[in-house]
């Protein structure tokens, strides 16, 4: 359906396992005041409170996607045409979600099919031995620093709200092992299905991510129906939203998704953000 000046598109983002909204803030504003509907919503048992730091149980992904699939319906009744895409995990959530509806276009960022970035400890391996049910429930594992961010200043910012609140905008001081198995779980449903996934994507990764190296952007580049935009940043880590290119970053989907579904009447077409919105 196509987009009129009473039903622009919608835009559909989904944030990073254990994570918040808060992360996709600057591409949300980005995009609004591109003119677009933009949601950013939060699933239970996927992401985190950001006042407590606590994760809900967490359910089988299959949940995960279910609830995208609600927030998709909804906003493609009210807005016919919808965008979907997330950070990191969100990416590949994103993915799910077009593989079972029609989206008009994919925006991925930091896209993770593989936990093989510079920051990965040797003993991501074994990781396999925590999802065994009894350990699952009970283990998880501590994120440590960069946390995503070259920027120093925000680093030492995350690192302070993650001690006193156990939560900031780039997510959960901790990530549990369910968490974890059920984001490998989503990863190999997710591989499968690359190539019937055609609408135009965008593909924004770091060249130093200390969470996805490269290997993961390659595997989209090989195996996805339709050969994706891929936009390459030299001066930020995992969390490219939040981190030194957060403007380029959300410049770079503005303008990637009006070339794809522009809105019949931009709002401010523009409008740029401002570092010190989100430094």
């Amino acid at each position: 359906m196509d987009a009129s000046p009473n039903r622009p598109p919608a835009v559909l983002l989904l944030h990073g396992l254990c994570a918040n909204p808060l992360e996709l803030a600057p591409v949300a504003t980005s995009l609004r005041a591109a003119g677009y509907v933009v949601e950013v919503p939060a699933l239970a048992g996927y992401g985190v409170s950001h006042h407590t730091g606590q994760p809900l149980p967490v359910p089988p992904f299959e949940q995960w996607l279910a609830e995208a699939e609600a927030c998709f319906d909804r906003l493609a009744a009210a807005h016919g045409q919808v965008a979907v895409g997330g950070l990191c995990m969100g990416a590949v959530l994103s993915m799910a979600l077009a593989a079972r509806r029609p989206a008009a276009a994919l925006v991925l960022i930091s896209t993770t099919l593989h936990f093989d970035g510079w920051n990965v400890s040797p003993w991501r391996r074994l990781l396999p031995l925590a999802y065994l049910p009894v350990l699952r429930r009970r283990m998880s594992f501590k994120e440590t620093a960069p946390f995503g961010l070259k920027n120093e200043r925000l680093r030492t910012w995350v690192a302070q709200a993650m001690a006193s609140q156990q939560v900031s905008a780039v997510g959960a001081a901790q990530l549990s092992a369910a968490a974890l198995f059920e984001a490998t779980r989503l990863i190999r449903h997710v591989r499968a299905r690359l190539p019937r996934l055609t609408a135009p994507a965008v593909v924004l990764h770091a060249t130093e991510d200390d969470v996805a190296g490269p290997r993961s952007v390659h595997e989209l580049q090989r195996n996805l129906g339709r050969a994706p935009e891929v936009h390459w940043f030299h001066d930020s880590y995992h969390m490219l939203t939040l981190d030194n290119e957060r403007i380029a970053v959300a410049r770079t989907v503005r303008d990637f998704l009006l070339g794809q579904l522009p809105p019949a009447r931009p709002t401010l077409p523009t409008l740029e953000l401002r570092d010190e919105h989100y430094a």
